[in-house]
């Protein structure tokens, strides 16, 4: 900051200077680019700091919206009916953890342990089609919960989704999908009997045999 106010001196000094000897006509290109220079500095000091920082900050609060710790708490908003599993006991302080329910266990084995897309519904009717046993194989030890409840809810949790009419599993994927990308325009409703385009997604994985007639 000294620099710069050393800087604005210096220009002013050779300024004044050149007004003495009477040449401040012929120097109005010089000025012009004087005051440039300084605008650049100026805006180089704080301002584009501010912009980017003011950017940066805004990001957070938009992912924060969507994160898997609040989505849980809106799928039971929307769906009330849809089972909680959430009777397990902590791990850790050997209470009942009432906030690691199934909807919260779904998401995150949905996202962090298949790396799938939130967005799409043929990733989500994928991942049904795993506690279904018509997909992938589910691992005790990788199953959310497992590490922090007494007991592993994995068995619990297909059993749960088993027990959901063709209806309700299409009605959870449509209220995920809404959540996650509430700008989508290319959905399918509940009720509809339809297969999802394979573009829907820009890396569709196809199920393996036996899950074609969950993907209906």
């Amino acid at each position: 900051m000294k620099e710069k106010k050393f800087l604005f001196k210096s220009i002013f000094s050779k300024l004044a200077t050149l007004r003495w000897l009477n040449l401040s006509y012929p120097l109005t290109p010089l000025l012009l680019t004087l005051l440039m220079v300084m605008g650049v500095i100026i805006l180089g000091s704080g301002a584009d700091k501010s912009i980017h920082r003011n950017l940066f900050s805004i990001q957070p609060a938009d992912a924060q919206t969507i994160t898997p710790s609040d989505v849980w708490q809106i799928v039971y908003q929307q769906l009330p009916d849809f089972p909680r599993e959430n009777k397990y006991i902590s791990k850790e302080n050997g209470k009942v953890a009432e906030n690691n329910t199934l909807a919260n266990r779904l998401i995150r084995y949905h996202i962090y342990t298949k790396g799938r897309a939130p967005i799409y519904r043929l990733d989500w009717k994928l991942t049904l089609a795993d506690y279904l046993g018509a997909n992938e194989i589910m691992y005790d030890t990788t199953y959310p919960g497992n590490d922090a409840l007494r007991e592993n809810p994995i068995e619990g949790d297909r059993k749960a989704i088993k027990s959901l009419t063709h209806s309700q599993r299409d009605a959870l994927v449509q209220v995920l999908v809404n959540i996650f990308n509430p700008t989508s325009q290319n959905t399918v409703p509940p009720n509809s009997n339809t297969a999802p385009s394979p573009t829907t997604s820009t890396t569709p994985q196809p199920p393996q045999r036996g899950g074609a007639e969950l993907l209906k």
